[in-house]
């Protein structure tokens, strides 16, 4: 897969509307999961955080896969059941639901959260 996109961007509410708007002419399904993603680094590693984000593939290819990396390979992601009640926790559960699947790369000083969407044929 060709990366089509690599940012480097500290993560923080502020940085979600421009990944957004450099993910336009990508579906809905990349542009939110890759902002759960970076929302994940900023509420999990913490605001700030250095990040890459990576996007690779395209709808023509059937797939496409994001990757938010980030310096904190000890804080991994978990899917957890989110009440009707809770203001937060359904991020991973969104990414879940709308992605083929989904992972963790860990390395010494590092850890990459990624996830891959399956497009449907172009008609």
């Amino acid at each position: 897969m060709t990366t089509h996109l690599e940012l480097h961007l500290a993560a923080t509410a502020k940085a979600a509307p421009e990944l957004r708007h450099r993910l336009r002419d990508h579906t809905f399904d990349v542009r939110l999961c890759a902002t759960e993603l970076l929302a994940n680094v900023i509420e999990h590693v913490g605001e700030g955080t250095p990040v890459t984000v990576r996007v690779m593939g395209t709808q023509e290819h059937g797939r496409t896969r994001i990757e938010v990396t980030d310096s904190d390979p000890r804080t991994l992601p978990a899917l957890l059941p989110a009440t009707e009640t809770a203001e937060s926790g359904r991020g991973l559960a969104v990414l879940d639901a709308l992605t083929d699947r989904w992972g963790v790369d860990r390395g010494p000083d590092r850890k990459t959260v990624w996830c891959e969407i399956s497009h449907p044929a172009l008609r």
